[in-house]
């Protein structure tokens, strides 16, 4: 399959803050908060939501190409990319502005307080899929979270073309309005967010989860340890997690869970398959510092799934596509 990917392509600062956020908030002083954690350490990681999924799907002998606009340092960065298999060429780099860099701060409960420079990523409205495929038709197209207007371009780009696409508004769903969300989400062939997002999105909207469920023709909710549920065509599949080794980091485990599962249908997975796919890889990303941190080849990859499950041999097509380091 010829699948883009498109959305933000970041520099993930990460910190940890050795207590409780909650223990700090006073909820009968929300109107007036000033806050600061003193944090135990600081590390820097690839990141930003295409790059992670994309990254990711590159384990399984998957090239996506990976679309976005990144500044005048993303050499290192695409180098590393390119390494780890994913097709960098529909990358635009920017030497204008810096990359874009996601700031987060995870307490000892897994909570995340985050801030996001958009840097780079702001100019993202300004470039198509038309000048970046030039001509190349795509099989998928992932629209995940990105500038804004360029999110509802691409989601128009696809639909006046008739590409097959996903709408992945995900940590933007705060972001945008209802008008846009309804505007953005018509003709989608997916929708993955998780279950906070999905109530967000029914608030945004005054649409109801079967309003979703009947608008989206796949629909995939992810609800942490507890798994996911996957509605379409009026069903409704539930799929475990996996659980984790330990938790050292969430951050990314739902781009790794995406990956995944877009890598089950590229592979023409049964639905139930690429969640249970999508289940692994975000534990992978648990168990890691950073969203790219995971460096499990598919051979290890499918020898842990069937420890835990029967694939029926579903994963066979996978250990054709060794990726060793």
């Amino acid at each position: 399959m010829n699948i883009v990917v498109t959305g933000s392509i970041a520099y993930d600062y990460l910190m940890r803050f050795p207590g409780s956020f909650k223990e700090h908030i006073l909820t009968e002083a929300l109107h007036q908060v000033s806050l600061s954690f003193l944090v135990e350490d600081m590390t820097k990681h690839w990141g930003g939501v295409a790059a992670n999924i994309a990254f990711t799907m590159a384990r399984f002998g998957i090239s996506p190409k990976l679309m976005g606009t990144a500044g005048r340092d993303f050499p290192d960065y695409r180098r590393w990319l390119s390494e780890a298999g994913v097709d960098t060429s529909t990358v635009k780099q920017i030497d204008s502005v810096f990359t874009a860099s996601f700031f987060c701060n995870t307490d000892e409960e897994n909570n995340q307080i985050a801030s996001f420079y958009s840097g780079a990523m702001a100019l993202a409205n300004q470039y198509t899929l038309a000048e970046a495929l030039n001509g190349a038709q795509p099989d998928l197209v992932v629209v995940s979270p990105n500038d804004p207007q360029a999110m509802s371009n691409l989601t128009q780009e696809c639909r006046d073309n008739d590409y097959r696409f996903v709408y992945d508004p995900s940590q933007q769903v705060a972001r945008l309005d209802g008008n846009t969300l309804r505007h953005d989400m018509q003709g989608a062939y997916l929708m993955i967010v998780n279950e906070y997002e999905a109530h967000l999105i029914c608030d945004k909207t005054g649409m109801t989860m079967d309003d979703l469920r009947q608008t989206i023709d796949l629909l995939v909710i992810t609800h942490g340890g507890e798994g996911s549920e996957i509605y379409t065509n009026g069903d409704r599949i539930h799929v475990p997690a996996f659980a984790p080794t330990e938790i050292k980091d969430p951050t990314g485990a739902g781009d790794a869970f995406r990956a995944g599962f877009f890598t089950g249908l590229a592979y023409d997975r049964p639905l139930e398959m690429a969640g249970a796919m999508g289940a692994l890889c975000a534990t992978y990303t648990l168990e890691h510092i950073g969203p790219q941190g995971h460096r499990y080849n598919i051979n290890e990859y499918v020898e842990r799934f069937r420890q835990h499950q029967d694939d029926q041999g579903q994963l066979d097509v996978l250990l054709k596509h060794t990726v060793t380091s």
